[in-house]
C-alpha cells in the first residue's frame, strides 16, 4: 500500500486535467514527507492549488496505478475531459483519498488506523496521468533489488 507520508520528488503530468470544468495544462508538483510544497502550471495553477487546499491530505497522493502507454485510450490521441475516460490512457497518480480495499483488512479497518498505517483520508481524490513512451518503472523487492515493470511505456511481460 503506498504511504501518505513518504512521496518525495517532482512529478509532471503527460496530459491536461479537466478539474472542475478548468482545464490544468503542463503542470508539475513537488513532494516532501508526502506533502505538495509546490506547484506548477501553464494553466489552470489556481484551480490545482485550490484542490490541494481542499484538506489537510488532498496535497498528498492516494493512489498510483500504471498502465501501458500502448492503451485504446491512449493510441486514440484524444483528451475526454472526464478523469474517469482520460485516468485509462497512461500510468496515473491520485491526489486525495487512498482506497481501502488496498489495504490488508480493507474496508474494515477503522480511519484511525488506515492512516497510522499510511492510507491517506481525504474528501476528495482525482487522478491525473503522468505516463508515456518515455516512463521505466521498477518494483523494489523487500530485499531491495529492482523489477523491471515498464520499458519506454509498456509491461516488460506478457499479461
Amino acid at each position: 500500500m503506498l504511504h501518505r507520508e513518504r512521496t518525495e520528488g517532482v512529478v509532471r503530468a503527460t496530459k491536461p486535467l479537466s478539474l472542475r470544468g478548468v482545464m490544468v495544462e503542463d503542470f508539475t508538483l513537488s513532494f516532501h514527507k508526502g506533502k505538495v510544497v509546490d506547484v506548477e502550471a501553464a494553466l489552470g495553477k489556481d484551480m490545482l492549488q485550490k484542490l490541494i487546499d481542499t484538506d489537510e491530505s488532498a496535497g498528498r497522493l492516494g493512489e498510483v496505478a500504471l498502465g501501458p502507454h500502448s492503451s485504446p485510450i491512449s493510441t486514440s490521441g484524444l483528451v475526454f475531459r472526464n478523469t474517469l475516460y482520460d485516468e485509462n490512457a497512461a500510468c496515473h497518480i491520485a491526489l486525495g483519498k487512498a482506497y481501502r480495499f488496498n489495504h490488508k483488512d480493507g474496508p474494515t479497518i477503522s480511519s484511525e488506523d488506515f492512516v497510522k498505517a499510511g492510507g491517506n483520508e481525504s474528501i476528495v481524490h482525482v487522478d491525473f496521468m503522468i505516463g508515456s513512451q518515455k516512463m521505466d518503472v521498477d518494483g523494489i523487492t523487500p530485499s531491495g533489488d529492482r523489477e523491471p515493470l515498464l520499458r519506454a511505456g509498456e509491461w516488460v511481460f506478457k499479461l
